[in-house]
């Protein structure tokens, strides 16, 4: 039997699986296989990780407004961005890692709204099992669903409210938005409904609705990130996406990713993070010091450090995904690659140091192939969790395909 014959039969008998995208094979039937002490690498990586960024939150609660619109947040989001909801920063969050020098840099955190979710904790699983190999991901979709429970729970007793009415929501014609939500409330197991974006009902500084006309407590919108929802409007022009942040900041709605993960959203607080490190600030310990120099580029919002020092390096937005608007450049600063989407050029820039990505051989439809690997590890209340590859072109975009992995 072919490639494509045997790919087809297995995702046929997955439901609900988007293994095609955009009319182009997504999910790869092939599996990378890397050795049980490499996947602990980067589940401890991704902890150290992980604590460097959480503390960072607690810094940018306190610093001056002026700071953080320097840091490219949009000023409508200030009065909303440093509420604490609940016990963590973000529920579900996704570090992008490159393999590098026998350890892993991380490029950016995902911490509001990943995605990735559904591939890793359930399909690997499925694809681990056909080909006779060890799921590095075992058990790890319990936790998910523990963790997306606690964090409900959680904004249940900030909003005070016994019995919560929860809604999941998502853009119900995207189907990768779509079947990742339902599949989080599958696995929370707590009473909910599903209720479309386009169907959602607000009115200013009462409440959010239904398409019954029933008041929801708590929202998770795993998919729709903050940034959009500041710009949406309604037909008439209100400024709806800005009147749910404000039911928010009301105390009137808890949404989930919780108003903290936008505050780790933004890249720039990479630059942060670099700038305390160069300067060695007390701020951070001496091993977190030593954890920010192992696994964090240089990266700052301006370019010149990278000119001087002749380093090659990536310009991209603050607020940005799937590769979009991103450009690489050389150590002279001339123009190498860049994504041929631009649609988030409106955002303050954010320069990091470029370092390769590498490569490895693949099978898909096209035969044989060969692949940059991003290496996609996720974060469950801060802790780590799954992780596995996308592979695709140096700048990793939405046509890269995700490729399984298992533990040899």
């Amino acid at each position: 039997m072919s490639y494509h014959e045997k790919r087809k039969q297995f995702y046929n008998s997955v439901e609900n699986f988007w293994a095609d995208l955009y009319g182009e094979e997504y999910a790869l039937f092939d599996i990378a296989l890397i050795e049980k002490a490499e996947f602990e690498k980067i589940q401890l990586a991704s902890e150290r990780i992980g604590q460097i960024f959480f503390k960072m939150c607690s810094l940018l609660r306190e610093v001056p407004d002026q700071t953080l619109l320097d840091m490219g947040f949009p000023e409508e989001t200030l009065p909303f961005i440093r509420l604490k909801t609940i016990a963590y920063e973000t529920i579900i969050s996704r570090l992008d890692l490159i393999p590098f020098n026998h350890t892993y840099k991380c490029i950016e955190m995902n911490a509001d709204t990943p995605t990735f979710i559904k591939e890793l904790f359930h399909i690997n699983g499925k694809v681990c099992r056909k080909f006779g190999e060890y799921n590095p991901n075992e058990g790890m979709d319990t936790r998910l669903g523990q963790a997306v429970k606690q964090g409900i729970l959680e904004s249940a007793l900030w909003k005070k409210k016994k019995n919560p009415y929860i809604v999941f929501t998502a853009h119900e014609e995207n189907e990768e938005d779509r079947e990742t939500v339902l599949y989080l409330q599958e696995l929370c197991g707590l009473p909910s409904r599903f209720v479309p974006l386009h169907m959602l009902r607000i009115e200013k500084e009462i409440g959010l609705f239904d398409e019954n006309g029933v008041k929801i407590d708590i929202l998770y919108r795993q998919t729709f990130p903050i940034e959009n929802l500041i710009a949406d409007e309604d037909e008439k022009g209100n400024k709806i996406g800005l009147w749910l942040l404000e039911l928010v900041a009301a105390g009137k709605l808890a949404i989930i990713n919780p108003p903290s993960a936008f505050l780790l959203q933004n890249k720039a607080v990479q630059a942060a993070i670099w700038g305390l490190h160069a300067e060695n600030h007390p701020f951070f310990t001496n091993e977190e010091h030593s954890w920010i120099e192992e696994y964090f580029l240089p990266t700052y919002l301006e370019s010149d450090y990278f000119i001087k020092a002749g380093l090659p390096f990536v310009k991209k937005p603050s607020f940005g995904r799937e590769g979009d608007t991103v450009e690489i450049y050389n150590q002279n600063g001339l123009l190498l690659h860049e994504d041929i989407q631009k649609s988030y050029t409106r955002y303050l820039p954010v320069y990091q140091q470029y370092v390769n990505l590498p490569t490895r051989t693949f099978m898909s439809e096209k035969g044989k192939q060969e692949g940059h690997v991003l290496v996609g590890s996720f974060l469950l209340n801060g802790k780590p969790s799954a992780a596995g590859f996308r592979v695709g072109e140096r700048i990793t975009n939405n046509l890269s395909y995700y490729l399984p992995v298992g533990v040899k």
